[in-house]
């Protein structure tokens, strides 16, 4: 039995789903981002996998639109993490099997903003990530997330924030968002 979960967008996440189910003693089978497979049996402990999920806030997804919605996610933010290297309209449609028009669509009337929107604010948050670590010029971080140029980031970055890069890090009392709370 396979079941999609909202916003389940990280390992941190995933981990503590995996506790809770097993202490739960509800057997995962396998967990992706998005996405739970359980023992066949487990269909009759809907109702406390539910709960699980819930109480730790996290939502079961039982429309077709929200399933494809979660899925234009995983996507967009595997496409992040990975460094995907081609058009992220061509990724999508090529991950999903759907023409990206009808992807576009959907996600723009249910979530409010662009594919193209969300996956910048993805790769801001990201940025700022980078930026608290320490490890990383700006130049590096920009080629690290794809930019043609570290230019292009920090107007980007700017047009998110209201701040440069630079005034940023020194901020020292980051203000990140979760990646589920993206939109």
């Amino acid at each position: 039995m396979i079941i999609k979960v909202k916003n389940m967008v990280c390992d941190r996440c995933k981990s503590v789903l995996k506790d809770e189910f097993q202490k739960a003693d509800i057997v995962v089978v396998k967990m992706d981002l998005g996405e739970i497979q359980f023992l066949d049996d487990a269909s009759h402990r809907m109702d406390d996998i539910r709960e699980i999920l819930v109480s730790n806030g996290f939502e079961l997804i039982e429309n077709p639109n929200d399933t494809r919605i979660a899925e234009i996610k995983k996507h967009v933010l595997m496409a992040l993490n990975h460094g995907v290297d081609r058009n992220l309209s061509e990724y999508l449609s090529d991950k999903m099997k759907k023409e990206y028009s009808v992807l576009s669509k959907l996600f723009s009337a249910t979530e409010g903003m662009t594919i193209e929107k969300f996956f910048i604010r993805l790769k801001i948050e990201k940025a700022k990530e980078q930026i608290q670590m320490g490890n990383k010029t700006f130049s590096e971080i920009a080629y690290d997330l794809n930019y043609a140029s570290g230019s292009h980031l920090a107007k980007q970055f700017k047009a998110i924030t209201g701040m440069s890069m630079g005034e940023y890090q020194k901020l020292q009392q980051w203000d990140r968002k979760a990646w589920d709370q993206i939109v």
